[in-house]
């Protein structure tokens, strides 16, 4: 029996293990009716278990179940699919999508949840059959036009319900996601997993405000996520986990970011991994950058046609050993640069390796010359998510190089052991937290899959590496660890880095020059240690010669 003053969510002594692997230890979780609840943990903490265990997900079915008990608005349930647990209230607005673009906003609001009329054949045949169907009636355009309105109405933004969601900005596709979750008459509780991992600054703000205002409307909201800036923000009280545990809890007024931060690894914020024995920063002893006039790489007058971030003509060289930071606003062109040197995008302009010119469009020519390339899309470009962690590693220096094969030519054989050899020392050399090398790489953390990226690009030895958004969508402990990765790999390897990066401290923590990328265009060339100002001024559209 449900009770409108119980809390909307009661998890109690939630336990799960993965063959023998215990990953989620008795968690205790409430959340009230109305309240913004943050859950913050690093990849691994056992976020997404909980949330499958939460939403039905068929993965905990199948193996083996959970113990501990659910509440939703004072009922014990126990979903065993999705949609279960949307009849129970429930909803989740994922960090990947799950919309369909070439249908309206209208259409993906209202999908499996239609509004019909009825027509001249349900008039003659529902009678006949004593049952009402729906595939004989008409869809009423109408009113689910208007239940659409209504339901973007309450996220606070103005879209056009008609649109196709194919159209619209990644940000405006986040509220058609929420729309459709609160287009739910029993709407009590909605999931927000990472839900700003793939949005502007302006978007995200919009977001953390519809938050509040649905929450003003007395619907329940878990909010996941590793900005530890967005949760002190709007969550009424926070929860951390760490290896399956809740380890900490606090209230808003209690909280801080460091205190979060240092309940998430289990260490003082800052501490590094004294496994390598590295701290964040590629300045300072032991940093060696050449001054020769010779440049590693050349870009002269780039241009770059890749949506949302397209280049107009970018110059620009690296210095041999550097790590040469690329920043800038969202769609001003950062990321498009690494993208169309790289052959991903259709590009112009002239580039020169070593003072050899090097040919645009072609991804293998620029792997097979020395360059290697971590893409900020690692679902969609860097990863084969259905593959297992060694193919993953070992694919693109098979097909370039030759390596993990016996013999030559179109005879070779793929060299198992030689492969598997080389995935479980990179993943033991990068910390990939994984059950082993034949896991496939979807069932993996974000954290843990930008691991698998690195040691896919340091396993083809490259002398300059593109990073693009490298610690994007993943927990505080996995970028410090990420990011000792890339300075190690620098100092000790002597690799030349170039790391585009939306998060301009991160960028000034590891980088030895940084450059400001404004309208597709260098608007200046920074030292890491240079005021705020002028990193605003030149990402505001001065231009600094």
């Amino acid at each position: 029996m449900e009770s409108p003053e119980a809390p909307a969510l009661v998890l109690t002594q939630i336990s799960k293990s993965y063959f023998g692997n215990q990953v989620l230890k008795k968690v205790d979780l409430e959340v009230a009716a109305g309240e913004i609840h943050g859950l913050v943990g690093e990849n691994g903490a056992g976020k997404s278990t909980l949330m499958n265990i939460l939403f039905g997900m068929p993965v905990i079915r199948e193996t083996g179940g959970f113990d501990g008990t659910i509440r939703i608005g004072g009922r014990a349930v126990s979903p065993q699919s999705p949609s279960e647990a949307m009849d129970h209230g429930v909803g989740m607005v994922h960090q990947e999508f799950m919309l369909l673009p070439g249908f309206t906003v209208t259409e993906n609001i209202k999908l499996n949840r239609e509004r019909t009329r009825p027509n001249l054949a349900s008039r003659l045949l529902e009678p006949l059959a004593r049952v009402q169907s729906a595939s004989l009636r008409t869809l009423d355009q109408g009113a689910m036009r208007e239940d659409a309105r209504r339901a973007i109405a309450r996220t606070g933004i103005s879209l056009d319900e008609g649109a196709l969601v194919g159209a619209l900005p990644v940000g405006h596709m986040q509220f058609v996601e929420i729309a459709r979750e609160v287009d739910r008459e029993q709407a009590r509780l909605l999931v927000f997993d990472e839900p700003t991992a793939v949005l502007t600054e302006n978007e995200a703000a919009d977001l953390l405000r519809t938050m509040r205002a649905l929450a003003a409307q007395g619907i329940a909201i878990l909010f996941i996520t590793h900005r530890l800036d967005e949760v002190l923000e709007v969550a009424d009280n926070v929860t951390v986990l760490r290896d399956g545990e809740v380890v900490a809890r606090f209230r808003r007024d209690e909280a801080d970011a460091a205190r979060l931060a240092e309940a998430m690894i289990g260490r003082p914020l800052g501490e590094s991994s004294s496994r390598r024995g590295l701290a964040v920063g590629a300045r300072g002893p032991g940093k060696a950058v050449t001054t020769s006039a010779s440049a590693h790489l050349e870009l002269e007058d780039l241009h770059v046609a890749m949506p949302g971030e397209e280049v107009h003509g970018v110059t620009l060289s690296v210095r041999p050993g550097e790590i040469l930071g690329i920043g800038g606003l969202a769609g001003q062109g950062k990321i498009g640069i690494a993208n169309g040197v790289m052959g991903i995008y259709p590009a112009s302009g002239n580039v020169r390796l070593r003072g050899e010119p090097l040919a645009l469009g072609r991804p293998e020519t620029a792997l097979r010359h020395g360059l290697a390339f971590v893409s900020e899309d690692r679902r969609g470009v860097g990863l084969l998510l259905d593959e297992a962690i060694e193919r993953n590693i070992s694919a693109t220096a098979c097909q370039v190089q030759g390596r993990f094969l016996r013999g030559r030519g179109p005879l070779a054989l793929y060299n198992r052991t030689e492969a598997r050899q080389h995935a479980q020392a990179m993943v033991s050399r990068l910390d990939v937290r994984c059950r082993g090398v034949d896991q496939p790489v979807r069932r993996l953390s974000g954290g843990n899959q930008q691991k698998v990226c690195l040691a896919r690009a340091f396993t083809l030895e490259p002398e300059l590496l593109f990073v693009s958004e490298p610690t994007r969508g993943i927990d505080v402990g996995a970028k410090q660890l990420v990011l000792d990765l890339l300075v190690e790999a620098n100092r000790e390897r002597g690799m030349t880095i170039v790391l585009t990066s939306s998060e301009l401290a991160e960028l000034r923590s590891v980088c030895d020059r940084i450059v400001i990328v404004d309208a597709g265009k260098v608007s200046g060339i920074l030292p890491p240690d240079a005021p705020d100002v002028e990193f605003g001024l030149l990402m505001g559209g001065s231009r600094r010669g």
